[in-house]
Protein backbone atom coordinates (compact mmCIF):
# COMPACT_ATOMS: atom_id res chain seq x y z
CA UNK A 1 0.00 0.00 0.00
CA UNK A 2 1.47 3.25 -1.11
CA UNK A 3 1.02 6.48 1.43
CA UNK A 4 1.67 10.02 1.29
CA UNK A 5 1.36 10.05 5.46
CA UNK A 6 5.06 9.82 6.90
CA UNK A 7 5.49 7.30 9.88
CA UNK A 8 4.68 8.15 13.38
CA UNK A 9 8.39 7.55 15.15
CA UNK A 10 9.02 7.91 19.24
CA UNK A 11 12.65 8.75 18.95
CA UNK A 12 12.39 8.05 22.76
CA UNK A 13 11.86 4.45 22.66
CA UNK A 14 14.17 4.07 19.74
CA UNK A 15 17.26 5.82 21.93
CA UNK A 16 18.95 3.03 23.06
CA UNK A 17 19.66 1.76 19.10
CA UNK A 18 20.03 5.58 18.05
CA UNK A 19 22.75 5.73 20.84
CA UNK A 20 24.51 2.91 19.58
CA UNK A 21 24.69 3.67 16.08
CA UNK A 22 24.93 7.80 16.23
CA UNK A 23 28.66 6.27 18.13
CA UNK A 24 29.32 3.76 15.44
CA UNK A 25 29.23 6.71 12.87
CA UNK A 26 31.09 8.89 15.52
CA UNK A 27 33.51 6.14 15.41
CA UNK A 28 33.71 5.39 11.59
CA UNK A 29 34.83 9.51 12.13
CA UNK A 30 37.26 9.47 14.72
CA UNK A 31 39.19 6.63 12.57
CA UNK A 32 38.99 8.62 9.37
CA UNK A 33 40.06 11.68 10.78
CA UNK A 34 42.37 11.38 14.48
CA UNK A 35 45.77 11.32 14.98
CA UNK A 36 47.11 7.58 15.46
CA UNK A 37 48.20 8.37 18.77
CA UNK A 38 44.78 9.50 20.14
CA UNK A 39 42.31 6.69 18.33
CA UNK A 40 42.31 3.98 20.68
CA UNK A 41 41.70 5.96 23.68
CA UNK A 42 38.95 7.88 22.15
CA UNK A 43 37.82 4.43 20.20
CA UNK A 44 37.21 2.81 23.92
CA UNK A 45 35.65 5.79 25.52
CA UNK A 46 33.30 6.67 22.86
CA UNK A 47 32.46 2.43 22.83
CA UNK A 48 32.52 2.56 26.66
CA UNK A 49 30.01 5.47 26.72
CA UNK A 50 27.36 4.51 24.08
CA UNK A 51 27.05 1.18 25.39
CA UNK A 52 26.34 2.09 29.12
CA UNK A 53 24.12 5.17 27.53
CA UNK A 54 22.20 2.53 25.64
CA UNK A 55 21.64 0.18 28.41
CA UNK A 56 20.60 3.68 30.92
CA UNK A 57 18.03 4.32 28.74
CA UNK A 58 16.90 0.83 28.08
CA UNK A 59 16.24 0.75 32.19
CA UNK A 60 14.42 4.05 32.14
CA UNK A 61 11.79 2.84 29.19
CA UNK A 62 11.30 -0.20 31.28
CA UNK A 63 8.52 2.27 32.95
CA UNK A 64 7.47 3.82 29.87
CA UNK A 65 6.54 1.36 27.88
CA UNK A 66 2.83 0.22 27.82
CA UNK A 67 1.84 -3.45 29.25
CA UNK A 68 0.94 -4.50 26.32
CA UNK A 69 4.18 -3.14 24.64
CA UNK A 70 3.65 -1.11 21.14
CA UNK A 71 5.35 -0.55 17.74
CA UNK A 72 7.30 1.93 15.56
CA UNK A 73 7.93 2.80 12.45
CA UNK A 74 4.66 1.72 10.99
CA UNK A 75 5.03 -1.96 13.00
CA UNK A 76 8.42 -2.36 11.77
CA UNK A 77 10.15 -2.46 15.14
CA UNK A 78 8.33 -3.98 18.89
CA UNK A 79 8.90 -1.92 21.78
CA UNK A 80 7.90 -4.75 24.59
CA UNK A 81 9.00 -6.49 27.87
CA UNK A 82 10.60 -9.45 26.21
CA UNK A 83 12.83 -6.60 23.72
CA UNK A 84 13.88 -4.65 26.61
CA UNK A 85 15.10 -7.50 28.17
CA UNK A 86 16.64 -8.97 25.28
CA UNK A 87 18.03 -5.65 24.25
CA UNK A 88 19.40 -4.63 27.89
CA UNK A 89 20.90 -7.90 28.58
CA UNK A 90 22.96 -7.52 24.75
CA UNK A 91 24.64 -4.39 25.76
CA UNK A 92 25.58 -5.43 29.42
CA UNK A 93 27.16 -8.50 28.07
CA UNK A 94 28.89 -6.18 25.31
CA UNK A 95 30.29 -4.30 27.62
CA UNK A 96 31.69 -7.17 29.64
CA UNK A 97 32.62 -8.19 26.50
CA UNK A 98 34.45 -4.53 25.74
CA UNK A 99 37.19 -5.20 28.66
CA UNK A 100 38.24 -8.45 26.44
CA UNK A 101 38.55 -6.57 23.72
CA UNK A 102 40.42 -3.60 25.33
CA UNK A 103 42.70 -5.80 27.45
CA UNK A 104 46.36 -5.18 26.33
CA UNK A 105 49.70 -7.36 27.46
CA UNK A 106 53.08 -6.06 27.12
CA UNK A 107 51.50 -3.52 24.91
CA UNK A 108 49.73 -5.79 22.61
CA UNK A 109 46.01 -7.07 22.27
CA UNK A 110 44.26 -9.11 20.67
CA UNK A 111 43.91 -8.53 17.24
CA UNK A 112 46.29 -7.93 14.46
CA UNK A 113 48.87 -5.25 13.55
CA UNK A 114 47.92 -4.80 10.22
CA UNK A 115 44.69 -7.30 9.08
CA UNK A 116 45.28 -6.63 5.08
CA UNK A 117 49.27 -7.98 5.22
CA UNK A 118 49.53 -11.59 4.43
CA UNK A 119 50.33 -13.37 7.56
CA UNK A 120 54.18 -13.86 8.15
CA UNK A 121 54.87 -11.28 5.44
CA UNK A 122 57.47 -8.79 6.09
CA UNK A 123 54.73 -6.25 5.83
CA UNK A 124 52.62 -7.55 8.97
CA UNK A 125 56.42 -7.78 10.84
CA UNK A 126 57.20 -4.31 9.91
CA UNK A 127 53.81 -3.35 11.15
CA UNK A 128 54.00 -5.34 14.35
CA UNK A 129 57.73 -3.85 15.14
CA UNK A 130 56.02 -0.34 14.87
CA UNK A 131 53.18 -0.95 17.29
CA UNK A 132 50.17 -0.47 14.67
CA UNK A 133 47.02 -1.76 15.66
CA UNK A 134 43.26 -2.17 14.64
CA UNK A 135 41.32 0.27 16.28
CA UNK A 136 38.57 -0.20 13.67
CA UNK A 137 37.73 -2.90 16.17
CA UNK A 138 35.68 -0.49 18.30
CA UNK A 139 33.27 0.81 15.60
CA UNK A 140 32.58 -2.85 13.91
CA UNK A 141 31.72 -4.03 17.44
CA UNK A 142 29.14 -1.25 17.99
CA UNK A 143 27.68 -1.71 14.36
CA UNK A 144 27.28 -5.55 15.56
CA UNK A 145 26.01 -4.77 18.90
CA UNK A 146 23.69 -2.33 16.90
CA UNK A 147 22.52 -5.62 14.43
CA UNK A 148 22.16 -7.60 17.57
CA UNK A 149 19.61 -4.73 19.63
CA UNK A 150 17.16 -4.58 16.42
CA UNK A 151 17.39 -8.36 15.44
CA UNK A 152 15.75 -8.79 19.29
CA UNK A 153 12.96 -6.32 18.10
CA UNK A 154 12.49 -6.19 14.61
CA UNK A 155 8.40 -6.84 13.90
CA UNK A 156 8.52 -7.76 10.35
CA UNK A 157 10.71 -9.57 8.45
CA UNK A 158 12.30 -7.09 6.02
CA UNK A 159 13.92 -5.18 9.33
CA UNK A 160 14.84 -8.70 10.59
CA UNK A 161 16.66 -9.35 7.62
CA UNK A 162 18.50 -5.99 7.80
CA UNK A 163 19.29 -6.27 11.36
CA UNK A 164 20.25 -9.82 10.19
CA UNK A 165 23.02 -8.31 8.20
CA UNK A 166 24.11 -5.42 10.25
CA UNK A 167 24.61 -7.85 12.88
CA UNK A 168 26.96 -10.58 10.94
CA UNK A 169 28.66 -8.55 8.38
CA UNK A 170 30.83 -6.59 11.25
CA UNK A 171 31.44 -10.54 13.05
CA UNK A 172 32.64 -11.30 9.74
CA UNK A 173 35.42 -9.34 10.25
CA UNK A 174 36.20 -9.51 13.64
CA UNK A 175 36.28 -12.91 13.27
CA UNK A 176 39.63 -12.79 10.95
CA UNK A 177 41.51 -10.39 13.21
CA UNK A 178 43.32 -12.47 15.76
CA UNK A 179 46.62 -11.23 16.30
CA UNK A 180 48.16 -15.19 16.60
CA UNK A 181 47.64 -17.83 13.88
CA UNK A 182 46.67 -16.02 11.73
CA UNK A 183 45.68 -18.23 8.89
CA UNK A 184 43.47 -20.43 11.33
CA UNK A 185 41.97 -17.02 12.19
CA UNK A 186 41.13 -15.66 8.23
CA UNK A 187 40.30 -19.05 7.79
CA UNK A 188 37.08 -19.05 10.31
CA UNK A 189 36.39 -15.83 9.08
CA UNK A 190 36.19 -16.74 5.69
CA UNK A 191 33.88 -19.91 6.89
CA UNK A 192 31.65 -17.96 8.73
CA UNK A 193 31.27 -15.54 5.70
CA UNK A 194 30.52 -18.64 3.13
CA UNK A 195 28.01 -20.40 5.66
CA UNK A 196 26.64 -17.14 7.04
CA UNK A 197 25.88 -16.10 3.33
CA UNK A 198 24.13 -19.25 2.33
CA UNK A 199 22.02 -19.42 5.53
CA UNK A 200 20.89 -15.82 4.80
CA UNK A 201 19.83 -16.82 1.08
CA UNK A 202 17.75 -19.84 2.30
CA UNK A 203 16.55 -17.35 5.23
CA UNK A 204 15.58 -14.77 2.30
CA UNK A 205 13.65 -17.27 0.25
CA UNK A 206 11.53 -18.02 3.39
CA UNK A 207 10.43 -14.56 3.79
CA UNK A 208 9.92 -14.50 0.12
CA UNK A 209 7.26 -17.64 0.76
CA UNK A 210 5.81 -16.28 3.82
CA UNK A 211 4.93 -13.24 1.91
CA UNK A 212 3.37 -15.01 -1.68
CA UNK A 213 1.16 -16.89 1.20
CA UNK A 214 0.10 -14.00 3.62
CA UNK A 215 0.75 -11.20 1.34
CA UNK A 216 2.29 -9.00 4.52
CA UNK A 217 5.97 -8.95 5.93
CA UNK A 218 4.91 -7.59 9.05
CA UNK A 219 4.70 -10.17 11.62
CA UNK A 220 0.72 -8.86 12.76
CA UNK A 221 -0.43 -9.44 9.53
CA UNK A 222 1.53 -12.54 8.47
CA UNK A 223 -0.35 -13.80 11.87
CA UNK A 224 -3.74 -12.61 10.40
CA UNK A 225 -3.30 -14.44 7.32
CA UNK A 226 -2.34 -17.46 8.95
CA UNK A 227 -5.52 -17.64 11.04
CA UNK A 228 -7.59 -16.65 7.93
CA UNK A 229 -6.59 -19.57 5.64
CA UNK A 230 -4.37 -17.96 3.53
CA UNK A 231 -3.52 -13.93 2.64
CA UNK A 232 -3.33 -11.89 -0.88
CA UNK A 233 -2.85 -14.69 -3.42
CA UNK A 234 -4.05 -17.83 -1.21
CA UNK A 235 -7.05 -15.55 0.41
CA UNK A 236 -9.58 -18.91 -0.49
CA UNK A 237 -6.70 -21.49 1.09
CA UNK A 238 -4.54 -23.69 -0.94
CA UNK A 239 -1.77 -21.97 0.31
CA UNK A 240 -0.79 -23.60 3.47
CA UNK A 241 2.67 -26.12 1.81
CA UNK A 242 3.60 -22.42 0.70
CA UNK A 243 3.50 -21.08 4.22
CA UNK A 244 5.24 -24.76 5.90
CA UNK A 245 7.78 -24.41 3.38
CA UNK A 246 8.30 -20.43 4.13
CA UNK A 247 8.12 -21.42 7.76
CA UNK A 248 11.54 -24.01 7.66
CA UNK A 249 13.41 -22.01 5.40
CA UNK A 250 13.18 -18.65 7.86
CA UNK A 251 13.65 -21.29 10.87
CA UNK A 252 17.00 -22.46 8.95
CA UNK A 253 18.33 -18.91 8.53
CA UNK A 254 17.73 -18.51 12.49
CA UNK A 255 18.62 -21.66 13.62
CA UNK A 256 22.31 -21.43 12.30
CA UNK A 257 22.58 -18.06 13.97
CA UNK A 258 21.94 -19.83 17.39
CA UNK A 259 24.11 -22.85 15.97
CA UNK A 260 21.39 -25.91 16.04
CA UNK A 261 22.02 -29.31 14.74
CA UNK A 262 22.69 -29.49 11.95
CA UNK A 263 23.14 -26.05 11.05
CA UNK A 264 26.31 -25.85 13.72
CA UNK A 265 29.23 -26.40 11.71
CA UNK A 266 30.25 -22.95 11.66
CA UNK A 267 30.46 -22.82 15.26
CA UNK A 268 33.79 -24.86 15.71
CA UNK A 269 35.92 -22.95 13.37
CA UNK A 270 34.90 -19.93 13.88
CA UNK A 271 34.99 -19.90 18.02
CA UNK A 272 38.74 -21.58 17.56
CA UNK A 273 40.15 -18.77 14.79
CA UNK A 274 38.04 -15.87 16.09
CA UNK A 275 40.20 -13.29 18.61
CA UNK A 276 38.78 -14.43 22.46
CA UNK A 277 37.43 -11.62 22.99
CA UNK A 278 35.27 -11.97 20.11
CA UNK A 279 34.60 -15.39 20.43
CA UNK A 280 32.85 -13.97 23.82
CA UNK A 281 30.93 -11.68 22.15
CA UNK A 282 29.38 -14.09 19.81
CA UNK A 283 28.98 -16.50 21.93
CA UNK A 284 27.22 -14.34 24.85
CA UNK A 285 25.49 -11.28 23.11
CA UNK A 286 25.14 -12.79 19.69
CA UNK A 287 23.35 -16.04 21.15
CA UNK A 288 20.86 -13.83 23.06
CA UNK A 289 20.46 -11.91 20.25
CA UNK A 290 18.98 -15.09 17.48
CA UNK A 291 17.35 -16.79 20.35
CA UNK A 292 15.70 -13.80 20.75
CA UNK A 293 14.66 -12.98 17.07
CA UNK A 294 13.63 -16.84 16.47
CA UNK A 295 11.27 -15.74 19.87
CA UNK A 296 9.37 -13.22 18.49
CA UNK A 297 9.31 -15.22 14.99
CA UNK A 298 7.84 -18.20 15.74
CA UNK A 299 5.66 -17.14 18.57
CA UNK A 300 4.10 -13.88 16.97
CA UNK A 301 3.93 -14.30 13.76
CA UNK A 302 3.81 -18.48 13.29
CA UNK A 303 2.44 -18.26 16.78
CA UNK A 304 -1.05 -19.93 15.90
CA UNK A 305 0.92 -22.91 13.50
CA UNK A 306 2.71 -24.25 16.54
CA UNK A 307 1.53 -27.59 15.52
CA UNK A 308 2.57 -27.36 12.21
CA UNK A 309 6.64 -26.15 13.18
CA UNK A 310 6.80 -27.88 16.42
CA UNK A 311 7.81 -31.29 15.87
CA UNK A 312 10.60 -29.59 13.21
CA UNK A 313 11.69 -27.84 16.89
CA UNK A 314 11.65 -30.78 18.73
CA UNK A 315 13.78 -33.08 16.28
CA UNK A 316 16.15 -30.22 15.98
CA UNK A 317 16.85 -29.74 19.64
CA UNK A 318 16.74 -33.78 20.16
CA UNK A 319 19.23 -33.57 17.64
CA UNK A 320 21.11 -30.45 18.89
CA UNK A 321 21.50 -31.83 22.72
CA UNK A 322 22.42 -35.47 21.44
CA UNK A 323 25.25 -35.04 18.45
CA UNK A 324 26.93 -32.33 20.32
CA UNK A 325 27.23 -33.60 23.37
CA UNK A 326 28.63 -36.74 22.22
CA UNK A 327 30.99 -35.10 20.02
CA UNK A 328 31.87 -32.32 22.66
CA UNK A 329 33.42 -35.58 24.65
CA UNK A 330 36.09 -36.08 21.61
CA UNK A 331 37.42 -32.49 21.77
CA UNK A 332 41.19 -31.55 22.88
CA UNK A 333 40.97 -27.95 22.44
CA UNK A 334 39.58 -25.73 25.07
CA UNK A 335 37.83 -23.44 22.84
CA UNK A 336 36.14 -25.91 20.39
CA UNK A 337 35.01 -28.02 23.43
CA UNK A 338 32.87 -24.60 24.51
CA UNK A 339 32.00 -24.28 21.23
CA UNK A 340 30.19 -27.50 21.96
CA UNK A 341 28.77 -26.45 24.95
CA UNK A 342 27.17 -23.21 23.23
CA UNK A 343 25.77 -25.67 20.74
CA UNK A 344 24.59 -28.07 23.52
CA UNK A 345 23.33 -25.22 25.34
CA UNK A 346 21.46 -24.00 22.71
CA UNK A 347 19.24 -26.96 21.75
CA UNK A 348 18.43 -26.79 26.06
CA UNK A 349 17.01 -23.10 25.23
CA UNK A 350 15.27 -24.96 22.41
CA UNK A 351 13.21 -27.52 24.92
CA UNK A 352 11.79 -23.64 26.25
CA UNK A 353 10.47 -22.36 22.72
CA UNK A 354 8.71 -26.04 21.96
CA UNK A 355 6.52 -25.05 25.15
CA UNK A 356 5.24 -21.85 22.83
CA UNK A 357 3.87 -20.14 26.12
CA UNK A 358 4.86 -17.69 28.78
CA UNK A 359 6.51 -19.97 30.87
CA UNK A 360 8.84 -21.11 28.07
CA UNK A 361 9.32 -17.48 27.10
CA UNK A 362 10.72 -16.55 30.34
CA UNK A 363 12.63 -19.41 30.90
CA UNK A 364 14.41 -19.07 27.85
CA UNK A 365 14.91 -15.55 28.82
CA UNK A 366 16.71 -16.55 31.83
CA UNK A 367 18.81 -18.98 30.66
CA UNK A 368 20.63 -16.69 27.86
CA UNK A 369 21.24 -14.05 30.59
CA UNK A 370 22.32 -16.40 32.78
CA UNK A 371 24.32 -18.42 30.38
CA UNK A 372 25.86 -15.13 28.53
CA UNK A 373 27.61 -13.91 31.89
CA UNK A 374 29.24 -17.67 32.35
CA UNK A 375 30.35 -17.66 29.02
CA UNK A 376 32.11 -14.26 29.10
CA UNK A 377 33.42 -15.26 32.05
CA UNK A 378 34.96 -18.71 30.98
CA UNK A 379 36.43 -17.32 27.66
CA UNK A 380 37.65 -14.97 29.64
CA UNK A 381 40.04 -17.28 31.91
CA UNK A 382 41.18 -18.91 28.29
CA UNK A 383 42.63 -15.83 27.44
CA UNK A 384 45.25 -16.26 30.15
CA UNK A 385 46.61 -19.70 30.11
CA UNK A 386 49.49 -19.53 27.57
CA UNK A 387 51.91 -21.61 25.92
CA UNK A 388 54.93 -19.59 27.34
CA UNK A 389 55.58 -16.32 28.70
CA UNK A 390 54.41 -14.24 25.71
CA UNK A 391 53.13 -16.85 23.82
CA UNK A 392 49.92 -17.58 22.44
CA UNK A 393 46.96 -18.98 24.23
CA UNK A 394 47.15 -22.58 24.96
CA UNK A 395 44.49 -24.31 23.32
CA UNK A 396 44.82 -27.58 23.96
CA UNK A 397 43.74 -29.38 27.00
CA UNK A 398 46.60 -30.99 28.10
CA UNK A 399 48.58 -27.27 28.56
CA UNK A 400 45.73 -26.94 31.74
CA UNK A 401 47.27 -29.67 33.74
CA UNK A 402 47.87 -28.35 37.26
CA UNK A 403 46.52 -24.67 36.61
CA UNK A 404 44.84 -24.96 40.11
CA UNK A 405 47.98 -25.35 42.24
CA UNK A 406 49.89 -22.58 39.56
CA UNK A 407 47.01 -20.31 39.72
CA UNK A 408 44.01 -21.50 41.97
CA UNK A 409 41.66 -18.69 41.76
CA UNK A 410 41.77 -18.84 38.04
CA UNK A 411 41.06 -22.05 38.05
CA UNK A 412 38.42 -21.94 40.90
CA UNK A 413 36.64 -19.30 38.41
CA UNK A 414 36.84 -21.42 35.70
CA UNK A 415 35.50 -24.63 37.85
CA UNK A 416 32.62 -22.46 38.66
CA UNK A 417 31.35 -21.42 35.46
CA UNK A 418 32.17 -25.29 34.01
CA UNK A 419 29.66 -26.26 36.76
CA UNK A 420 27.25 -23.87 35.67
CA UNK A 421 27.14 -25.06 32.35
CA UNK A 422 26.60 -29.00 34.19
CA UNK A 423 23.83 -27.47 35.95
CA UNK A 424 25.05 -27.78 39.60
CA UNK A 425 22.66 -26.49 41.76
CA UNK A 426 23.24 -23.20 43.65
CA UNK A 427 24.50 -21.56 39.80
CA UNK A 428 22.55 -20.04 37.59
CA UNK A 429 23.20 -22.95 35.36
CA UNK A 430 20.98 -25.21 37.33
CA UNK A 431 17.97 -22.61 37.68
CA UNK A 432 18.50 -21.53 33.75
CA UNK A 433 18.15 -25.94 32.71
CA UNK A 434 15.16 -26.25 35.52
CA UNK A 435 13.33 -23.27 34.24
CA UNK A 436 13.34 -24.14 30.52
CA UNK A 437 12.55 -27.99 31.81
CA UNK A 438 10.16 -26.86 33.70
CA UNK A 439 8.12 -25.55 30.98
CA UNK A 440 8.67 -28.01 28.19
CA UNK A 441 7.35 -30.32 30.98
CA UNK A 442 4.37 -28.25 31.29
CA UNK A 443 3.47 -27.87 27.77
CA UNK A 444 3.60 -32.33 27.33
CA UNK A 445 6.98 -32.65 25.88
CA UNK A 446 8.52 -35.11 28.72
CA UNK A 447 10.29 -37.00 25.89
CA UNK A 448 12.78 -33.99 25.18
CA UNK A 449 13.34 -33.18 28.48
CA UNK A 450 14.47 -36.47 29.05
CA UNK A 451 16.86 -36.32 26.44
CA UNK A 452 17.84 -32.88 27.74
CA UNK A 453 18.63 -34.49 31.22
CA UNK A 454 20.91 -37.14 29.58
CA UNK A 455 22.69 -34.50 27.70
CA UNK A 456 23.19 -32.73 30.40
CA UNK A 457 25.03 -35.99 31.98
CA UNK A 458 26.96 -36.38 29.10
CA UNK A 459 28.21 -32.78 29.20
CA UNK A 460 29.10 -32.94 32.88
CA UNK A 461 31.28 -35.95 31.77
CA UNK A 462 33.74 -33.33 30.10
CA UNK A 463 32.87 -30.18 32.17
CA UNK A 464 34.28 -32.40 35.14
CA UNK A 465 37.37 -33.81 33.04
CA UNK A 466 38.46 -29.92 33.18
CA UNK A 467 38.33 -29.81 36.93
CA UNK A 468 39.82 -33.06 37.23
CA UNK A 469 43.16 -32.04 34.86
CA UNK A 470 43.42 -28.75 36.69
CA UNK A 471 43.67 -30.11 40.14
CA UNK A 472 44.45 -33.84 39.65
CA UNK A 473 46.96 -33.78 36.95
CA UNK A 474 50.70 -33.07 36.92
CA UNK A 475 51.89 -31.05 33.79
CA UNK A 476 54.33 -32.82 31.24
CA UNK A 477 57.89 -31.42 31.92
CA UNK A 478 58.44 -29.96 28.77
CA UNK A 479 55.18 -28.47 28.73
CA UNK A 480 54.45 -26.30 32.07
CA UNK A 481 51.44 -24.78 32.26
CA UNK A 482 51.76 -20.70 32.32
CA UNK A 483 49.50 -18.39 32.92
CA UNK A 484 49.33 -14.65 32.03
CA UNK A 485 48.97 -11.76 34.70
CA UNK A 486 45.38 -10.86 34.67
CA UNK A 487 44.72 -7.16 34.24
CA UNK A 488 41.94 -4.76 35.76
CA UNK A 489 40.11 -5.10 32.48
CA UNK A 490 40.18 -8.88 32.28
CA UNK A 491 40.03 -10.06 36.15
CA UNK A 492 36.73 -6.88 35.81
CA UNK A 493 35.42 -9.53 33.43
CA UNK A 494 35.84 -12.84 35.30
CA UNK A 495 34.32 -11.09 38.71
CA UNK A 496 31.50 -9.91 36.97
CA UNK A 497 31.09 -13.31 35.67
CA UNK A 498 31.64 -15.48 38.76
CA UNK A 499 29.41 -13.04 40.59
CA UNK A 500 26.02 -13.56 37.97
CA UNK A 501 26.64 -16.76 37.83
CA UNK A 502 26.50 -17.13 42.12
CA UNK A 503 23.74 -14.63 42.62
CA UNK A 504 21.30 -15.65 39.93
CA UNK A 505 21.89 -19.27 41.30
CA UNK A 506 21.43 -18.82 44.58
CA UNK A 507 19.18 -15.99 44.52
CA UNK A 508 17.52 -15.70 41.32
CA UNK A 509 13.96 -14.77 42.46
CA UNK A 510 13.73 -11.02 41.68
CA UNK A 511 14.44 -12.15 37.93
CA UNK A 512 11.99 -14.60 37.62
CA UNK A 513 9.61 -12.48 39.26
CA UNK A 514 9.55 -10.18 36.52
CA UNK A 515 10.02 -12.74 33.71
CA UNK A 516 6.96 -15.01 34.64
CA UNK A 517 3.65 -12.87 34.05
CA UNK A 518 2.14 -12.93 37.58
CA UNK A 519 -1.40 -14.06 38.75
CA UNK A 520 -4.04 -11.71 37.30
CA UNK A 521 -1.86 -9.95 34.63
CA UNK A 522 -3.22 -9.36 31.44
CA UNK A 523 -2.26 -11.47 29.28
CA UNK A 524 -0.97 -9.79 26.40
CA UNK A 525 -1.43 -10.83 22.69
CA UNK A 526 0.98 -13.93 22.66
CA UNK A 527 2.48 -15.74 24.62
CA UNK A 528 4.74 -13.63 27.20
CA UNK A 529 3.90 -10.32 26.51
CA UNK A 530 4.89 -10.25 23.05
CA UNK A 531 3.41 -7.81 21.47
CA UNK A 532 2.28 -7.25 17.82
Amino acid sequence: MITDTPPSIDYWLLAPMLTVFGAGVLAVLVEAFAPKARRRPLQLGLTAAALIAAFVLTVLQVGSVPAEGTTLAMGAVAVDRPALFFQGAILVLAAIALLLIAERRGGEDAFAAQAAAVPGSEEERAHTLAGSEHTEVYPLVLFAVLGMLLFTAANDFLTLFIALEVMSLPLYLLCGLARRRRLFSQEAAVKYFLLGAFSSAFFLFGIALVYGFSGAVNYAEVAEAVQAGGGGAFEGGGGEPLLLLGIALVGVGLLFKVGAVPFHNWKPDVYQGAPTPITALMASGTLVAAFGALLRVFFTAFGDTAEAWRPMIWVVAILTMVLAAVVAVTQRDIKRLLAYSSVVHAGFVLTAVVAADSAGLAGAMFYLAAYGFTTIGAFAVVTLVRTHEGGPEAGELSRWAGLGRTSPLLAGALSLFLLAFAGIPLTSGFIGKFAVFEAAVAAGAVPLVVVGVLSSAVTAFFYVRIIVLMYFSEPAADRPVHTARAGALTGTAIGIGAAATLVLGVYPTPVLDHLVPQPGEEAVATAGAFTR
